[in-house]
């Protein structure tokens, strides 16, 4: 809770000071005649120890779930000295580094993030982060367009295998672009885009092909192949990824079996949020970029660049500045990038903490609690995984009957089950997109077997005397 220090006593020194005689005069430049509607439901004022229980006890109704959610928002073990840090007065209150001469902390801290975020990518240069995921998804095929100088085209090829919350956000910015969005198929037997599905497109003008690694199934698509493919037909590719599975997938800057050169995804990017950052309600969040130098002038968001003074001492500045809107608004790249710092901070003091070897062992585990939750549910009768084939922490399984109220039934034994995708693909029938990662006990995934086991039983039986009723 914030502590605020100002009495009646000091408040009306300040307005003295100034020259005002009440609050109401620091806003007197609003119309009188506006409605002002009094507040008639607003409880009387709480003391301190009043508020700090009544906080407490709402927090106690809506109780903590057990959750085998992902989709996009990923329950990690965040080590206690990642915030401690990040709350630090001189990272918690820093504002964007527009001086060097009085940032020389935060802008270090964030050139050491984009440095990471380049070693995970296999990627040449980053930027200082934007909005978040789905916004970078966006941001990078304007970015594509923008920097594809052997087509014309404003078309995206889009595979619906991309997290559908990050589609319809790049079409919601991009498309009113000029940017048009050509869905790729699925194949619903595995959950991956397969070869045959870029046939129809062989012969069309394309600025770029965007691939989901892992994709929103989980599952892990053939990126060589799609690279290739995409780079005979002179389209540049958008990588999509988790930045945890990095730790243990190929880097997208060595997709391709092309010559080293030619190799690689163009743009990269993704979300932050797996990098230090709580689940909370809508955030916060922090979407990363990465490309390489060649297309860099036309990549949006802060740059920071390492460079040495006059006397020969490196020191750390913003650079490229010309194409940010705070300078030449008319010629951004970008009017929505942002530098979520605080976020930023957080996934740098993370990552510099667990090093390449703890964030192997975090992706590892993550993956092995996958498989052992799915080893138990698909023991259950009306339980299957869908997919065959590769994955890494997430999964979809197929159920018997309706998801919706097995997770609402879940959900009153204290379990978030995952995510029902009959509202974004209900060509897979009662599909459930579950999810584990390292914070999960052999006792937690047998906990959710249990209670799964039990909802679809006591359905079944339902069914059954229904049945017999009949």
């Amino acid at each position: 809770m914030d502590f605020v220090p100002h009495t009646e006593e000091d408040v009306a020194s300040m307005l003295a000071t100034i020259g005002i005689g009440s609050l109401e005069e620091l806003f007197d430049e609003i119309p009188q005649d506006l409605p002002r509607p009094r507040l008639e439901r607003v409880p009387q004022a709480l003391s301190e120890m009043q508020v700090g229980r009544l906080m407490a006890e709402r927090a106690a109704r809506d109780g903590r779930l057990l959750n085998f959610v992902g989709a996009g928002a990923y329950e990690h073990h965040i080590p206690a000295a990642v915030w401690s840090i990040a709350t630090r007065g001189e990272f918690y209150s820093a504002y964007t580094p527009y001086q060097a001469e009085a940032s020389q902390g935060t802008l270090q801290t964030i050139y050491e993030y984009q440095s990471m975020i380049c070693a995970l990518t296999g990627m040449e240069v980053a930027n200082a982060s934007v909005y978040d995921g789905a916004s970078a998804l966006a941001e990078a095929c304007l970015m594509a367009v923008r920097a594809n100088r052997a087509v014309a085209s404003h078309r995206i090829l889009m595979p619906l295998a991309v997290n559908p919350t990050y589609r319809a956000v790049a079409r919601a910015i991009a498309g009113n672009q000029d940017l048009v969005f050509e869905s790729l198929p699925y194949d619903p037997a595995r959950g991956i885009t397969p070869s045959a599905a870029l046939e129809p497109f062989e012969n069309g003008d394309y600025a770029a092909l965007v691939i989901q690694q892992p994709n929103f199934f989980g599952s892990l698509e053939d990126v060589a192949a799609l690279t290739d493919w995409a780079h005979r037909r002179r389209m540049l590719v958008i990588a999509v990824v988790n930045p945890t599975s990095l730790a243990l997938l190929e880097a997208p800057g060595r997709w391709g079996s092309g010559a080293p050169a030619a190799r690689g995804a163009d743009i990269v990017c993704g979300e932050g949020q797996p990098l230090g950052v709580p689940l909370a309600g809508g955030g916060p969040y922090f979407g990363f970029m990465a490309t390489r130098m060649a297309h860099v002038r036309q990549m949006p968001g802060r740059i920071v660049g390492r460079t040495v003074d006059a006397d020969g001492r490196p020191g750390f500045t913003l650079t490229l500045q010309a194409r940010e809107q705070h300078i030449r608004r008319g010629k951004a790249t970008s009017n929505i990038c942002t530098n979520q710092g605080l976020a930023v901070t957080a996934a740098t003091i993370y990552l510099a903490l667990l090093g390449a070897p703890g964030l192997e062992r975090v992706a590892r585990a993550s993956m092995q609690r996958t498989a052992a939750l799915l080893e138990r549910l698909q023991r259950l009768p009306g339980v299957q995984v869908a997919f065959p084939g590769p994955r890494f922490h997430e999964a979809v399984l197929r159920l018997d009957r309706p998801v919706a109220p097995v997770l609402a039934a879940l959900a009153e034994r204290g379990i978030a089950g995952g995510l029902d995708l009959h509202g974004h693909y209900p060509e897979l029938g009662h599909a459930l997109l579950t999810c584990a990662t390292e914070t999960k006990t052999d006792a937690d995934l047998d906990a959710y077997a249990r209670a799964l086991g039990e909802i679809l039983e006591r359905g079944s039986r339902a069914a059954s005397a229904r049945g017999e009723a009949r």
